[in-house]
């Protein structure tokens, strides 16, 4: 029997059976007789959570005494290990599992094999539904999946007939009471207070098993097609910058929301007995076991992306749409949610959103960069909020520590308001430097810039002070929409960037999608599918293949500087002819407009690119003679040096880049442009943070682009330090580096009463 018919069989057997006016007992010893006669399976059992254990409480071929008699705690043994985890086991061997306890009243020592799922209500785990035979073997994966479609109407049929007590009830609900602490990973640094508010409360099924499944499947291909249209409108409309969803959630949207293979999953479901919102439910919590056997970052990613999708398809078909962000904030707010999208966070009013909190999270999401320039702390990767946090629960973010208090002790209280208030002030301190010059001790000038991508980073740039904006991200204008964005449309964009910038200067980076910054409209192409997608067919090699595409863009850039100096940068050059094919492609353009269209040209363009890709600087000396300026990229510089994805949480706080290796490498760079008219500058993380820009300023380096947050910082930093004091420091420790060059570096800074905090 395939596992459709199986679940389908058990779910007609379940509805009938729960129809009848048996007892509770007897319905489920029933219940197991039905799922084992529909598995072929020689023991079928439930473990129900009663008074805070496990209790075996039906089954069909281990002994009866057993029943009421065999208890365990959550966490102990095979059945305990699976609740506590809410994780499927599937074992040849039973007995070879680290967690495996033999218990001899139940008279199962006979069988070797072991398949189990959880029962889960209201988010909590409340009992187990376990198969066993004699013969070892795994079981497949239809039969799984039948269990796990049994389960999940176990819980809704359990629960209504009473085959729980209230007390297991009221455990099945998420703990909100007392003080707790929650940690995570920093994604944004800052200290947020606030009440709790879910960005997308969680859906409640009502009813789990169909009656009419051609009805269930009608309203599921009603909801697919308002989903899609949605989709489509979305990115068609997306205003660049302020109206679309993230690269990464919308790309896996136009993907997604066409894939074959997820509508006939849930198409199956509902063949199984399912209604439409069970059978969505069913097929994500597949995805969800599959995210936690994913340990490559990117392809987690991309399956946090099916179930944003899926939780939308779920809004659609229950007719429960909109976010905290529809029905307005009241007050102070810490958004909670299980991942986010930057144009999502840009709904929400910010005088009202004071931090976010999210179940998953990665260091490189666009939605982070997004925060750190609306100057939100972001606390990523805290597993199991729903079950500690309520909406409306008092919060303290510290972000900084990597923690959230939630409903905090008074003292507590005390000391996170006093921490808080000496933020506010350094704050305050960082603002009134919005208008002053950032000389150093010595009377140099530094140049401290800003990088953008977003609409709203224009008036940033206004408000911080910022030299100019010394990055640009073209991409998010590509990575929004679902065709290529037309050349006139590009036009438009870049020249409202370069009036609302004004007199400062902005270095335009060429697009850089492709790799792990995924675009529908050229999602078919099958040298897209990168095993190494930071390393494969991406940025330049990218734009160079698809000339079309950077032509338009190359004369829409042209275009749009009429007058002005265009500064266009070229991201991901490893070797010195591909600077000089993109730069072909801009002045075949220019040449084109001078000879075709009567419209005003730059005054000037000058030429830069990113050293990102090592090899790069080894040939330094071949590229420096051909362009204005270059911009060393830290955050891809690292993780090629080192062989270490930087969204990977495992790696992220591996690599220091304060380490020598790191150090000398950017040396070097300053010491190959020596002797050459470019101007040499940094973008990225590394020099938004005090300690790495002190040592970054001790190298040579005299024009940093960082975030619009740490603009004030920085420029307070670079009134503290002497360029000679520090340069003769750091020539010293890259040639003799210490055990820990962090601590020696911050132990210097300390001596001379530098702040890096």
């Amino acid at each position: 029997m395939s596992g459709t018919a199986a679940a389908r069989q058990i779910l007609t057997g379940l509805h009938e059976l729960m129809a009848t006016r048996q007892s509770a007992q007897e319905k489920l010893d029933r219940t197991v007789e039905i799922v084992g006669e529909a598995l072929d399976s020689e023991v079928c059992s439930i473990y129900l959570l009663r008074s805070g254990m496990l209790e075996l409480s039906a089954t069909r071929g281990l002994n009866q005494s057993a029943v009421h008699v065999t208890r365990m705690a959550v966490g102990e043994g095979l059945t305990g290990t699976l609740v506590s985890n809410r994780a499927t086991l599937n074992l040849a061997q039973a007995k070879a599992h680290p967690d495996f306890q033999y218990r001899p009243e139940t008279g199962e020592e006979k069988f070797s094999s072991f398949a189990g799922v959880p029962i889960v209500y209201r988010e909590r785990a409340v009992g187990a539904l376990n198969v066993q035979h004699v013969e070892p073997r795994r079981y497949e994966d239809v039969e799984i999946e039948a269990l796990q479609t049994t389960a999940m109407v176990l819980s809704e049929l359990i629960v209504n007939a009473g085959l729980i007590d209230e007390r297991s009830a009221e455990e099945a609900a998420p703990e909100r009471s007392g003080s707790a602490q929650l940690t995570g990973l920093t994604l944004v640094a800052g200290l947020a207070t606030g009440s709790a508010v879910f960005h997308q409360p969680r859906i409640t099924i009502d009813k789990v098993v169909a009656e009419d499944t051609e009805f269930e499947r009608q309203r599921v291909y009603r909801a697919f097609e308002r989903m899609r249209e949605q989709i489509d409108q979305m990115a068609q409309q997306a205003e660049f910058g302020s109206g679309g969803e993230h690269d990464e959630v919308l790309a896996a949207y136009k993907a997604f929301a066409y894939d074959e293979g997820w509508s006939r999953r849930i198409n199956e479901a509902i063949d199984a007995g399912l209604t439409a919102e069970a059978a969505i439910e069913r097929v994500q919590q597949r995805t969800r076991m599959r995210m936690r056997e994913i340990d490559d970052p990117l392809l987690a990613d991309r399956m946090h992306d099916l179930e944003d999708l899926s939780n939308r398809l779920l809004r659609i078909v229950s007719g429960q749409m909109g976010t905290a962000a529809t029905t307005g904030l009241k007050d102070d707010a810490i958004l909670i949610a299980r991942n986010l999208g930057p144009a999502e966070l840009l709904e929400y009013d910010r005088r009202r959103l004071k931090g976010v909190i999210l179940e998953e999270g990665s260091l490189t999401a666009h939605v982070v960069i997004v925060a750190r320039a609306m100057g939100i702390p972001v606390l990523g990767r805290v597993r199991g909020l729903r079950g500690v946090v309520g909406e409306g629960d008092d919060l303290l973010l510290d972000a900084d520590g990597g923690v959230a208090h939630v409903r905090p002790q008074p003292s507590v209280v005390e000391a996170f308001e006093a921490r808080f208030a000496k933020s506010k002030e350094r704050r305050a301190a960082y603002a009134e430097l919005r208008d002053v010059e950032p000389f150093t001790r010595c009377g140099t000038r530094i140049q401290v810039m800003m990088n953008a991508g977003l609409r709203d980073d224009l008036t940033t740039l206004q408000l911080v002070g910022a030299d100019g904006i010394g990055l640009f991200r073209t991409e998010f204008q590509f990575l929004v929409s679902a065709t290529l964005p037309q050349r006139e449309k590009q036009t438009r964009f870049y020249k409202d960037v370069l009036e609302a910038a004004g007199d400062k200067p902005v270095v335009f980076r060429t697009v850089d999608i492709g790799g792990d910054k995924a675009v529908p409209y050229l999602s078919n192409d099958s040298s897209l599918e990168d095993e190494n997608p930071a390393m494969g067919w991406r940025a330049l090699r990218l734009a160079l293949e698809r000339e079309g595409l950077f032509k338009a863009q190359a004369r829409a850039l042209i275009e749009a500087s009429g007058g002005k100096t265009l500064r266009v940068m070229f991201p991901m050059v490893s070797e010195p002819w591909e600077f000089d094919a993109a730069r072909k492609v801009f002045e075949q353009q220019l040449d084109f407009l001078r000879q075709h269209k009567r419209i005003m040209l730059p005054e000037a363009i000058e030429y830069g690119a990113m050293i990102e890709v090592p090899s790069l600087v080894e040939v330094l000396d071949q590229l420096l003679p051909k362009v204005s300026f270059v911009s060393v990229g830290t955050n891809d510089l690292t993780q090629f040096l080192f062989a270490a994805d930087r969204a990977n949480p495992k790696l992220a706080a591996r690599y220091d880049w304060l380490s020598p290796s790191i150090l000398r490498f950017l040396k070097r760079i300053v010491d190959a442009s020596r002797g050459h008219d470019v101007t040499l500058g940094l973008c990225g993380e590394m020099g938004g943070r005090r300690l790495e820009a002190l040592a970054l300023l001790g190298l040579g380096y005299r024009r940093l682009s960082i975030t619009p947050v740490s603009v004030g910082p920085i420029k307070e930093l670079i009134r503290q330090i002497d360029l000679a004091e520090v340069g003769a420091f750091m020539n010293g420790l890259v040639a003799q580096p210490p055990a820990d060059t962090r601590a020696a570096i911050a132990a210097w800074a300390q001596e001379r009463g530098i702040d890096v905090d």
